[in-house]
């Protein structure tokens, strides 16, 4: 039973003997005053029988003895309540309205030790004063003066706020003081040393624990570090071997080599993004991006792998869902990656279809998108779907076992999705393939919802030929909703079966079993035909030399955005098809271009826009000298993989083996643009940029400093820019980044560096 039950049952027991004896007593006094009129009575009536007196003399004596029976009830009740008080091991005291103690229990008193002052009768401030004077608290920086009064003022609060109190032996009591109605007070004494210590004991945990996970932040930095520097070579190398002249198999195994170390680097990647999300270390960048345009780069960059396995990629953006978002691009490319790249890898036939929905908010600012990759690969039991989702984890079966990779794709992929406000799903049938899908909410750009795209006047029906059903429900959809009329067929003869004059287009895949897309334009304009025949090729840029290519009037990268297949269609306004003898297109007609569309890195400006506005060319130019350049390096490896892939370019080029050295070669040497290395010995290259800055605070000039690193944990960038570098570069170095640098900051009093280049 509680303290309050026992309280409660004393003081109910206690009332009920007080009223007990107030009865008693009342039927005291009512015989009382009957025995006072039995006297008077006696009086006017002497020859009363003794009878009636000994009646009134019994009566009395029951009353007695009531009486004793309910004081000795109180007794007990007392008694009861007290060593219930008695056995609480927390302290418990009662304090009258003049701050007097009526009681209190050993607990309560032993903080005392023992004092005989402390007791019953004694003052509340009396006992605040004893807990300095005989150093039984702990005041901590007050004063005793000072902490007796904020102890009084709280204890005449209405309502006095519980306060912990530390006693000189490292023992912390909490008080809990309540006011009563009539200004009694009830105290409590708690003691919470082991609670107070368990708090202490978890933030030293808590503190040990973030130690650790810095220890653990460090170690992945400087393991990349290292990692990342000997792989710089490796894949440098390889890279660079693979521009030179040679057969099949040395051309296998350079290729090989560069294939490994970009996987291992796609590794190391996964665990520092895991290790960056673990730490709440990653945060988004939104910035304004193109949505299809994203999709577009990640299927780009997936479609040499997807090709070699004989795979299909798929794109399905809604035609009236809008591409400008506000975004992180990168984090959204790398879910796309993760996503799509593992349905290519665990798909052996068939295709990979990403497809994406959208609803606008009505309020015009947000907008609700859906992006659902579906393959037709090796599925996932139902009971394991919940396992891919975590840390290094695959789904482990003879089928899988052959599929490298950490594990963490799928896990990062759904962090960065909640991270992003929106989250992820899968349906998935075993042996038949899955559907990954996630969906985000992201702010649109001040860009309108695309208006419907317009097809010529003259393009009313058309023929679309492709073996894979869903390439053709796809394009009818798209071409539907552009009020054009599609006839789909799955294969060339099909075609040529369904072909009148009422067609004005054929759209035909490339690669198809039986009649390829180039056989079926020849056949169409031996046979007299002269529609205008477009062709989707998932490897376009290889497929100008066909002797049929110049029946076509478009070779188109596929998967196309929807924006460049109608605006192809456009062109087509106002044009007949080939014509001229032998059915072959007049020069007229033939169309020279082929689209493709390859990923583009935004941060990495392209080669061709290097050449300065002001250059001047021609042979009454004057003489130009050569850009120079200051590498700083102190890996003689990295120092000739660097060398090797500019060796192309004509450059002065001269290196530095640290940071003393790089800053006496910028005054030496003074080159139009600096790649510095940031981990050197003697001076680093944070230590050399700020050396080189406060030379150039002097002359007011400024020379553009590259970093070359191979840190790569999140924060490193911002670092190195804010040391006074103006780019970042992470190692293993890219040749086409390394030109790319080279040709937007060259002088204009310098000759182009790639002009040799051109002439190959």
């Amino acid at each position: 039973m509680s303290l309050a039950n026992k309280l409660a049952e004393e003081r109910r027991a206690r009332l009920a003997a007080e009223r007990l004896l107030e009865l008693k007593q009342s039927e005291l006094q009512a015989a009382n005053r009957k025995l006072g009129k039995h006297a008077l009575a006696l009086t006017k009536k002497i020859g009363q029988s003794e009878a009636e007196v000994a009646t009134v003399r019994t009566e009395n004596e029951r009353v007695k003895s009531d009486l004793t029976v309910a004081n000795a009830k109180i007794e007990i009740a007392e008694r009861r309540l007290w060593h219930s008080i008695q056995t609480i091991q927390d302290g418990f005291a009662f304090f009258d309205a003049d701050n007097l103690m009526i009681g209190a229990n050993t607990a309560y008193l032993s903080v005392f030790e023992g004092l005989e002052e402390v007791g019953p009768g004694i003052s509340y401030m009396r006992m605040l004063q004893i807990l300095t004077d005989e150093g039984i608290v702990n005041c901590e920086r007050q004063s005793p003066a000072d902490w007796r009064a904020q102890m009084a003022d709280r204890w005449h609060a209405p309502n006095p706020q519980p306060t912990v109190i530390r006693l000189w032996n490292d023992q912390y009591i909490k008080l809990i003081d309540q006011r009563g109605h009539g200004g009694d007070v009830v105290s409590l004494a708690l003691n919470i040393t082991a609670s107070v210590r368990y708090e202490k004991d978890l933030k030293s945990a808590r503190e040990k624990a973030e130690a650790a996970n810095r220890a653990k932040s460090a170690f992945l930095a400087n393991m990349s570090h290292e990692i990342r520097t000997p792989m710089n070579g490796v894949v440098g190398m390889a890279e660079l071997l693979t521009d030179t002249d040679l057969d099949e198999e040395q051309r296998l195994y350079a290729n090989t080599i560069k294939n490994s170390g970009e996987a291992l680097l796609v590794i190391i990647n996964d665990v520092l993004d895991y290790s960056k999300i673990e730490a709440d270390k990653l945060v988004l960048h939104p910035e304004p991006f193109d949505l299809e345009r994203c999709i577009h780069e990640v299927v780009m960059l997936l479609q040499p792998t997807a090709r070699d396995k004989g795979l299909a990629l798929i794109v399905d953006y809604d035609l009236f869902l809008p591409t400008r978002f506000i975004g992180d691009p990168g984090r959204v490319r790398q879910v796309l990656t993760n996503i799509v790249g593992n349905a290519v890898k665990f798909t052996r036939k068939g295709h990979v279809l990403i497809r994406v929905t959208g609803i606008a908010a009505k309020d015009g600012l947000d907008c609700d998108i859906h992006i659902s990759v579906e393959d037709t690969g090796i599925g996932i039991p139902p009971d394991k779907i919940d396992h891919i989702f975590g840390e290094f984890n695959q789904v482990e079966d003879e089928r899988n076992r052959q599929f490298e990779g950490t594990g963490l794709g799928l896990a990062i992929s759904q962090r960065l999705v909640k991270m992003m406000k929106g989250s992820v799903w899968v349906e998935s049938e075993d042996g038949k393939g899955s559907c990954f899908g996630f969906k985000v909410v992201m702010p649109m750009t001040d860009e309108a919802i695309p208006d419907t795209p317009k097809m010529p006047e003259g393009l009313r029906h058309a023929i679309v030929v492709d073996d894979l059903e869903i390439n053709r429900a796809i394009l009818a959809k798209q071409l539907d909703l552009l009020d054009v009329r599609v006839t789909a067929c799955e294969s060339g003869h099909e075609a040529i079966r369904q072909i009148d004059d009422s067609v004005d287009l054929v759209i035909t895949d490339h690669n198809m079993p039986g009649m390829d897309g180039y056989e079926l334009a020849t056949l169409l304009r031996e046979g007299g035909n002269d529609v205008p025949i477009v062709m989707l090729s998932s490897n376009a840029t290889h497929q100008q030399t066909d002797p049929a290519r110049q029946y076509l009037h478009a070779v188109l990268q596929k998967p196309i955005p929807r924006r460049d297949l109608f605006a192809k269609l456009a062109e087509l306004d106002g044009q007949q098809g080939p014509a001229g003898d032998a059915g072959k297109p007049s020069s007229a007609h033939k169309v020279d271009a082929v689209v493709s569309h390859k990923a583009e890195t935004p941060a990495e400006p392209k080669a061709s826009s290097a050449q300065p506005p002001t250059a001047q060319t021609g042979p009454d130019s004057p003489a130009k000298r050569l850009m120079r350049i200051l590498a700083a390096e102190d890996n003689k490896t990295n120092q000739l993989v660097f060398r090797k892939m500019i060796k192309d370019l004509e450059v002065e080029l001269k290196f530095a083996n640290n940071g003393l050295e790089a800053v006496q070669a910028y005054v030496d040497f003074a080159p139009d643009l600096i790649f510095m290395d940031i981990s050197m010995p003697k001076m680093d290259g944070k230590e050399a940029t700020g050396e080189i800055r406060k030379i150039e605070a002097g002359s007011g000039s400024h020379v553009p400093i590259v970093a070359l690193t191979a840190h790569a944990m999140d924060g490193d960038e911002q670092g190195i820019l804010d040391a006074g570098l103006d780019f970042y570069l992470t190692k293993p170095l890219r040749k086409t980044a390394i030109h790319a640098r080279i040709a937007e900051h060259c002088p204009a009093d310098a000759e182009d560096p790639a002009r040799g280049l051109s002439d190959k």
